[in-house]
């Protein structure tokens, strides 16, 4: 039986969510480990991967299951039991057995959350803190973004990818309580894309975008910081 399988992390102390042969440090590794343990061998396959430091709300993947697992109440909470407290199963699914996370999502959701003052411990982790912020250009710039761009030029080196074309379908930027909240809508993004998309925000002009948007211009961008972006949601 295939299931899928919201979960929420927080990505502090992680190498990142994809499953890597040199450390058990990452979101995946953790989770099949654990799988693994309860005689689940199926390959947990994610909607996508998250960075060291990323975090999210509303990740997902699939696996199949044996027959003595259909009580998916019961499972969930031995996976959350065993899991550390830093990773939350938060919902799981019966699909059908042609489903895939990755290959059936829609589009997908982040939110990237500024707060405009100097950083503290006890938010650190989870916001990223800028003291110079231009709101309103923000909220104006952000929407340059939306549409169908070849985003080569707001994606990590060394990424392997066959195409880097990508079309955004919604940005919005809004005032939450003391802090600044960027959402981004797309049918995929590119490896540090939105963070190379904040950090233009935080640092270009309005034509400067539009020259790195056409690659009729670089200019040198500098990532957004990790801590402040969140998977939200996939949409099937």
């Amino acid at each position: 039986m295939r299931i899928c399988i919201t979960i929420s992390y927080n990505g502090t102390t992680f190498l990142g969510s994809q499953i890597q042969v040199d450390t058990n440090n990452t979101i995946f590794n953790q989770i099949e480990n654990v799988l693994n343990e309860i005689n689940i061998y199926s390959k947990p396959q994610a909607s996508g991967r998250t960075d060291k430091g990323v975090h999210a709300t509303g990740q997902t993947f699939h696996i199949d299951i044996p027959k003595y697992w259909q009580d998916l109440k019961k499972l969930k909470e031995t996976l959350n039991r065993m899991l550390p407290k830093s990773i939350d199963i938060k919902k799981i699914t019966k699909v059908q057995n042609d489903f895939h996370a990755r290959y059936g999502a829609k589009s997908r959701v982040y939110r990237y959350i500024i707060k405009k003052s100097k950083s503290n411990p006890f938010e650190n982790d989870l916001v990223s803190f800028y003291e110079n912020v231009d709101f309103e250009n923000i909220q104006k710039n952000i929407k340059l973004f939306e549409g169908k761009f070849d985003f080569i030029n707001f994606m990590k080196t060394g990424s392997e990818v066959n195409s880097t074309k990508r079309e955004v379908y919604k940005t919005i930027a809004y005032k939450y309580k003391d802090f600044i909240v960027l959402y981004f809508e797309a049918n995929g993004f590119l490896r540090a894309q939105v963070r190379l998309m904040v950090g233009a925000l935080l640092s270009l002009s309005k034509t400067q975008i539009k020259e790195q948007l056409s690659s009729k211009k670089i200019h040198k961008i500098k990532p957004a910081k990790a801590n402040g972006l969140y998977l939200v949601k996939i949409k099937y």
